[in-house]
């Protein structure tokens, strides 16, 4: 190997290391070693990996209903995107939260009907948490539309 490469290989690695470190640094490493673990300050933003995501107050998602003859079944959405084989997990990321816009209903509907044929019909809502640090546990439900 060349010069270079050994000095591009190293800089990786140290940034790698670097960035894992900060990622980890506040909720499990300082917890580990019992005491605040010193910063770089103007190399990482404090969330770590979230820096690729925009968080705001409010959060939002989508959650599907089985029906069954008076009865709503939650589904689970790791059973209606099955992904294990990825190597993420979409449904943390909100993939599911698509399925709300009318447009995509009927697709959704027929997908849901093939995937899941011991329902009748189903019921997709919308949960909004209006503010995830002052009330992270009031969701407001409402529904988005039904599968018949």
């Amino acid at each position: 190997m060349s010069r270079r490469d050994i000095t591009i290989s190293a800089f990786v690695v140290l940034w790698l290391g670097l960035f894992n470190y900060e990622t980890f640094r506040l909720n499990y490493l300082s917890p580990l070693f019992g005491r605040e673990l010193p910063k770089f300050k103007l190399l990482f933003p404090p969330a770590g990996w979230i820096m690729f995501y925009r968080v705001d107050e409010w959060d939002g998602r989508c959650e599907v209903f089985g029906l069954k003859g008076s009865r709503r079944y939650r589904i689970d959405p790791h059973r209606i995107f099955a992904d294990r084989y990825v190597g993420y997990d979409n449904i943390r990321r909100n993939v599911l939260v698509t399925a709300l816009e009318r447009r995509y209903a009927p697709e959704f509907c027929r997908y849901l009907h093939r995937k899941f044929p011991e329902f009748e019909a189903f019921e997709v809502d919308e949960v909004v948490v209006p503010s995830v640090l002052e009330h992270p546990q009031r969701d407001i439900e409402r529904p988005a539309y039904q599968c018949l």
